[in-house]
């Protein structure tokens, strides 16, 4: 854990008026900002990598610029204060040109005279492809396979269009040494997607139809050839995660199927509506933090959905919110709250407007707002953040999330029994029960209206369903139930399952 997680609470708020700001949730909540300290940092998970608890956002004045606005210059400012987690998307117009001006001007190109190569060591690029095949043409059903329509329909088209955006000359040519630190598949929607990204990984057939992204993803990023599509054994990228906004449950199943732990990050939605909608913090970010992967919260203003852009998707510069949120909605608590999800290690925001005043500067006052602490607020704290963000265009500001879903009883129960001689034993499994407004604190077996075991919650991280066993010691049959309880005591359980008598 980075030193800068080691301090506690109460030193922490000696530090910075901030910290000690952050137990004030009330309207008015730090509308202004003092100059920003040094960004504090968070381990990403796995990767062992030190980011700063806010990056850049690839989207808003990256990709759709107002005519008042320069992007490179917010770009400069995001180094400047020390930011150096960077986001963008090919999906994102302009936006990795942009990248490419500015790294220009901080000598990021390798090959360059004056490449400043300890700088690039010292920041973390990320991309995304909505590319889900590395090989193959043509529709497949559910599977949403998005272009840039400017260079090539496979997800290496993507990843070399990157590259030549930010390092090269952006016509496809890029210089020796450049790479991306993440390339994720951004975006998922169905397990259609989820399947067609698999395709190839386990067994690759050079000959094969179809291969799906993340094998060619591997290739480029270990410098094999194992698709074929990497024939000069190129080392581009150094790490794989995917994206998701809408389904926590497709979520989980990227990363259930991830056998060989190739997946090292995970773009996520996290607000402080999530609650009102099939969340992500009770679900999909458990999931990911036992695997000890790298999350980033996105989303954090729903897209400025809680100001003044309309709950859809933007489509243009009008959308672009160029204030910084103050009144009856702060911003400062909106970010606090993303960054003290558990699991959660920071945030991306897009900015779209910055100030040489830091009362208007969304970089300063967003970088302000993230000095905080993964436990930097109480649950109490919390809910009331949830409160003040649920009246914000009564609370549907989460528009590219999937409605609300109480607490579901345990997937896919079964019994079954088999006898060794003299002994005969029950055996009841089950996939994962899905969270509603709180966490899962345990699954319960019953029999015959009894209960005979409680099992502790833990995120299931395989396809392998979970199992308990027991021994009988007569030949009746029996009825079982699965149930699932949360930390409020509600309760979900299976259908009645019969066991058999044996002869």
């Amino acid at each position: 854990m980075a030193i800068q997680n080691r301090m506690n609470r109460r030193k922490f708020a000696k530090t910075t008026v901030l910290a000690a700001a952050a137990t004030a949730i009330v309207p008015g909540f730090i509308t202004k900002c003092t100059k920003a300290p040094a960004p504090m940092k968070r381990v990403f998970g796995k990767l062992g990598f030190e980011v700063t608890t806010l990056g850049l956002g690839g989207q808003a004045s990256l990709q759709w610029t107002p005519d008042s606005v320069d992007p490179v210059k917010i770009i400069l400012k995001a180094f400047d204060l020390g930011i150096n987690y960077f986001d963008t998307s090919n999906l994102y117009g302009p936006s990795q040109a942009n990248y490419g001006n500015a790294f220009q001007i901080k000598n990021l190109i390798p090959g360059s005279n004056g490449y400043d190569e300890a700088l690039r060591h010292s920041i973390f690029l990320t991309t995304k492809t909505h590319l889900r095949y590395a090989k193959g043409d043509g529709e497949v059903k559910g599977v949403n396979n998005w272009t840039n329509g400017e260079q090539g329909t496979h997800t290496i088209d993507d990843l070399h269009r990157s590259l030549s955006l930010m390092f090269g000359d952006g016509k496809g040519n890029y210089p020796e040494g450049a790479y991306i630190d993440l390339m994720l598949i951004h975006n998922l929607n169905t397990r259609e997607e989820v399947d067609a990204l698999y395709e190839g990984l386990d067994n690759t057939d050079l000959n094969a139809e179809r291969i799906g992204a993340l094998a060619a993803l591997r290739d480029y990023r270990d410098g094999t050839n194992l698709t074929g599509l990497n024939p000069q054994n190129e080392k581009l990228i150094r790490h794989i995660g995917f994206s998701g906004h809408f389904d926590p449950s497709v979520n989980m199943y990227m990363i259930q199927r991830d056998r060989s732990n190739l997946l090292d990050a995970m773009l996520v939605a996290i607000n402080a509506n999530d609650k009102l909608m099939f969340n992500m913090q009770y679900n999909v970010i458990p999931l990911a933090a036992t695997k000890n992967m790298g999350v980033i919260a996105m989303k954090v203003f729903a897209d400025g959905a809680m100001y003044t852009k309309p709950a859809e998707w933007s489509e243009n510069p009008s959308h672009v919110v160029l204030t910084v949120g103050s009144g009856s909605l702060p911003s400062q608590p909106l970010i606090k709250y993303s960054l003290t999800t558990p699991g959660i290690h920071l945030a991306i925001i897009g900015i779209g407007h910055i100030s040489n005043k830091d009362e208007e500067c969304q970089l300063t006052s967003n970088l302000a707002a993230a000095q905080i602490l993964p436990d930097g607020l109480t649950e109490a704290e919390r809910t009331e953040i949830e409160k003040m963000a649920g009246k914000a265009k009564e609370g549907k500001t989460n528009y590219f999330q999937l409605a609300a879903l109480p607490l579901t009883a345990p997937k896919e129960v079964s019994v079954v029994q088999n006898k060794e001689t003299n002994l005969r034993n029950a055996t009841v499994s089950w996939n994962t029960a899905y969270a509603g407004d709180a966490p899962i604190r345990s699954y319960e077996i019953w029999r015959d209206g009894t209960k005979i075991k409680e099992v502790p919650f833990t995120p299931q991280i395989t396809l392998d369903p979970f199992t308990f066993t027991e021994s009988l010691n007569d030949k009746t049959a029996h009825n079982y139930i699965l149930k699932v309880a949360d930390t409020k005591d509600k309760i979900a359980e299976s259908l009645p399952l019969t066991l058999e008598k044996i002869e």
